[in-house]
């Protein structure tokens, strides 16, 4: 994925000179990729071939750059590290980082509108459809709003559940959903198991990154540890402690597993994902 994304990227000597190189400081160099991850594994589902999946997979990763790279501007987190090195309004400027995470943004739709990543017409549309909403209003800027919304006040179980099914879960369920269209279509009972695979390990994700925000140290993180309780940030944490946070994330791992029995051998990728996205440690 690192190579498919630099070939995507406009090239940093390319003019705007500044703007792409923020771009490609945004994007290169870091990060786990589990976004592409999920994406090639549900591709494993309906046969799509690889190089179909590599642009929607990137196209997902640049959305998920730019929401970092304006989640850490002054305005939202004011954060200044970002996968071990400054963040992009630190190592650049405020203005052109908000430009490059508004160049990303577009860059992925474009990536979507120009390739061949089906062999009907409607299935890259639903494509588009699926990523828009999944970085809309309905979904990672709506989530967004809501946290920032929710500084300093206590939130119940439900409702800081709603907030990362569109925050972080939204993205995740839209890569699992655009590798799965990369392929054949699926029954309407396989679609369903694999949104809520989806959800499931959406939901884990978010969980454990509160757990790792509270225990880990920012050198492992290669972010700012402790950032959430000290913006007085409702997490899973706050809410349920540490040990019934790991249980919620285990429970949901468990349930992700379950969804994915109906396709055998064929999601032992998806499978493995789940593993790893609640026993990480970074």
């Amino acid at each position: 994925m690192e190579t498919v994304l630099s070939t995507l990227l406009p090239a940093a000597g390319v003019a705007p000179q500044r703007l792409h190189q923020t771009m490609r400081y945004a994007v290169l160099g870091g990060g786990k990729r589990v976004r592409p991850l999920l994406a090639f594994a549900a591709a494993e589902i309906t046969g799509g071939a690889a190089q179909r999946v590599e642009i929607a997979a990137a196209a997902v990763e640049m959305i998920h750059a730019y929401s970092l790279v304006h989640d850490d501007l002054p305005c939202m987190d004011d954060d200044q590290l970002r996968r071990g090195k400054p963040t992009c309004h630190v190592e650049f400027d405020e203005a052109t980082a908000l430009l490059a995470g508004d160049a990303l943004q577009t860059q992925a739709f474009q990536l979507l509108a120009q390739h061949d990543l089906a062999d009907t017409p409607a299935t890259p549309l639903e494509m588009v459809k699926t990523l828009a909403l999944a970085s809309g209003s309905r979904g990672m800027a709506g989530g967004q709003a809501i946290d920032l919304d929710s500084v300093g006040k206590t939130l119940s179980v439900p409702e800081l559940e709603f907030m990362h099914i569109h925050k972080t879960g939204a993205l995740i369920r839209a890569a699992v959903r655009l590798g799965a269209l990369c392929g054949q279509p699926l029954g309407q009972r396989e679609d369903a198991a694999l949104e809520h695979y989806a959800k499931c390990v959406g939901l884990a994700f978010q969980v454990v990154d509160d757990i790792l925000d509270a225990e880990s140290s920012t050198a492992t993180l290669g972010k700012t540890a402790g950032k959430d309780a000290e913006h007085n940030k409702p997490t899973y944490v706050t809410l349920l402690g540490v040990s019934q946070a790991r249980t919620l994330a285990d429970d949901l791992h468990f349930e992700a597993i379950q969804s994915l029995e109906i396709f055998d051998e064929k999601a032992a990728r998806l499978s493995q994902l789940a593993d790893f996205i609640v026993k990480r440690q970074f």
